[in-house]
């Protein structure tokens, strides 16, 4: 594993008496796209949350470019970028302005984070929707939207939790496009999953089951 890959060892992390993660290990290089897939209640987006910093594992490690991913406050690092299940956008922001704060955040000109924006909402199809405000789009828009924030950035760590579920075949094999040219660039991409066209798409896959690892692919997701 070089050092500017992602490794996180013997993750596990604890939750109400309850273990929602049993000593999982992913390693992940550079150029490379992972799928870490499961059922629902798996592990799947705690193990995303550990390795991009939002949650301190209650034991293990997990570090990025040769530094720790958790710095103490929950906040992730800036080479580090999240497309969440749940969408995370602003309601009352346009979809461009929902892109544009996660290049604005990073110090960068609103008038450049405007024009990134754009492109990056062309990239997935949905810039005629650039004007309006996220809480007039359907389902499918507002995950694309998501995924435009999470790539404009051109994180080196890209962590997206089910960036799909929503979207038609078309849409899915268009985002996960997107996602593996962020992969030829250079940066680690992590798709947590439960369809097993996003398992195919992907190098290799790490598959969980009640939070531990469960017959991975010999050698796969491990080394990634």
């Amino acid at each position: 594993m070089s050092p500017g890959g992602l490794v996180a060892a013997d993750i596990e992390v604890d939750l109400a008496g309850r273990r929602i993660l049993d000593g999982v290990t992913l390693a992940v290089q550079p150029g490379r796209m992972v799928a870490v897939s499961g059922p629902s209640g798996s592990g799947k987006t705690t193990l995303l949350s550990v390795v991009g910093g939002l949650i301190e594992p209650t034991s293990g490690t997990a570090r990025f470019a040769g530094a720790p991913v958790w710095t103490g406050d929950g906040d992730p690092r800036p080479d580090v970028a999240f497309i969440l299940q749940v969408y995370g956008l602003v309601p009352i922001l346009t979809a461009r302005e929902n892109v544009a704060i996660a290049l604005r955040s990073r110090g960068v000109d609103p008038v450049e984070a405007d024009a990134r924006a754009d492109r990056a909402l062309a990239a997935l199809r949905v810039e005629e929707l650039a004007d309006r405000l996220v809480e007039e789009l359907s389902g499918g828009q507002m995950q694309r939207v998501a995924g435009a924030r999470g790539l404009v950035v051109d994180a080196a760590l890209l962590l997206a939790d089910e960036p799909t579920s929503e979207l038609d075949e078309v849409n899915r094999d268009h985002v996960l496009g997107e996602l593996r040219r962020a992969a030829e660039r250079g940066a680690a991409v992590v798709v947590a999953t439960h369809d097993p066209a996003v398992v195919a798409a992907c190098d290799a896959d790490l598959h969980l089951v009640d939070g531990a690892v469960a017959d991975p692919t010999p050698g796969a997701a491990v080394r990634g």
